[in-house]
């Protein structure tokens, strides 16, 4: 499903998917016994209007960061059909506020959308008495503006959402609730949720120093001359080629803790790091053979290894990124950082824009990232 381009084709949408809604969800049916309770059935019309409804709500978000007037949210207040939920639309309320904020510090660091495109397949629902559960995959691009001028044309990323929908007696579905199914950091239309104290976890390691995150950031000139030991444009290049479409000659790990540095080493062997199997001390090797190292496959890990054997070397900046260099995150402070990416883009102006799995993410600039996490540990790495 495909979103609207201007303020006035998303209001011209907003009716028609309203009235859709309302128009497909009434077949669903209440075999009424004597004084029974409705049994609601989800027949094709109601799956569609469900992944309409999810559309409606995920493109209104992704409407929430463009540039210029944003439009009111409409799609979900039909009379009939899919409605939100009290609690749901205070939900989302409070995320359309939480991204406009977004909005502001992207604007505050040089940074705009001039349009989106959303579009919201539905993979499956099940329902269980009167609750449907519906995951969906969602499927967002976002044109940046050209305010420096050496932007990258887009940004896009794949997320998969799963939505709840609670039958009413009347024959018609209340939206109840949204959540993100992904690991990794939360695609720049999802809003943040609620912060909690962190508690800092001690490492017994020598770990890598937090990179600075101002702009525009020192000079810090890398050579990117395929004479030296790597080929960056070979890493970034890999990146960009799989970043949606899995390298099948290499497992997974998205169920399994995440794929984030799996795929960045991937990224690094293409560009020529060697794999080491065998070592005496621990977080020595780094391999992908017959298995995964930790090294290869964990965050914190990888860091630790990248340092001890001297192939990655701390950017005071993460702004001094260049292609090729790695940013890890640590979203909530405690001492554990939580995902890696890799830079497959740098505008002449300075501004790094990262490529990672978990969410699976095309080009995102640093911005973004300090825009949705203004909150978290920066660790720039040059590899």
């Amino acid at each position: 499903m495909r979103s609207s381009k201007s303020a006035a084709s998303r209001a011209r949408r907003a009716t028609v998917v309203a009235s859709a809604l309302s128009a497909a969800l009434l077949p669903v049916t209440a075999a009424h016994a004597a004084g029974g309770t409705p049994s609601p059935v989800v027949t094709a019309a109601t799956t569609d209007a469900f992944g309409r409804a999810a559309d409606a709500l995920l493109t209104d978000r992704t409407a929430a960061l463009l540039d210029g007037p944003s439009s009111a949210r409409t799609a979900l207040k039909a009379t009939g059909g899919v409605q939100l939920a009290a609690a749901q639309a205070t939900t989302e309320n409070t995320a359309l506020t939480s991204l406009q904020s977004t909005r502001s510090r992207l604007a505050a660091l040089g940074e705009a959308y001039t349009d989106g495109d959303t579009k919201v397949t539905v993979d499956s629902t099940r329902v269980s008495g009167s609750t449907a559960t519906v995951q969906v995959t969602e499927a967002t691009t976002l044109t940046y503006a050209k305010i420096r001028g050496d932007e990258p044309a887009t940004t896009g990323f794949t997320a998969h959402h799963e939505l709840t929908f609670a039958a009413r007696t009347d024959g018609t579905w209340q939206l109840t609730g949204e959540r993100l199914t992904d690991r990794g950091p939360r695609p720049v239309n999802q809003p943040a949720p609620a912060t909690t104290a962190a508690t800092v976890r001690p490492f017994a390691v020598i770990d890598a120093p937090k990179s600075a995150t101002t702009y525009p950031a020192p000079a810090k000139p890398k050579n990117l001359a395929t004479t030296t030991p790597y080929n960056y444009a070979a890493m970034a290049t890999y990146a960009e080629k799989y970043w949606k479409d899995y390298n099948s000659a290499y497992r997974r790990y998205n169920s399994a803790g995440g794929d984030c540095t799996n795929f960045l080493s991937q990224s690094l062997f293409a560009g020529g790091w060697k794999q080491v199997t065998s070592s005496t001390e621990d977080y020595s090797t780094w391999y992908s053979k017959t298995s995964e190292s930790d090294t290869w496959i964990g965050v914190n890990e990888w860091s630790w290894f990248t340092q001890t054997a001297k192939r990655t070397t701390a950017l005071a900046n993460a702004y001094q990124m260049d292609l090729g260099d790695v940013l890890q995150v640590d979203f909530d402070k405690d001492g554990s950082k939580d995902h890696s990416m890799m830079t497959t883009y740098r505008s002449s102006s300075g501004v790094p824009y990262l490529t990672y799995h978990d969410t699976d993410t095309y080009r995102r600039s640093l911005s973004s990232l300090i825009a949705s996490y203004p909150n978290s540990a920066y660790y720039g790495y040059r590899s």
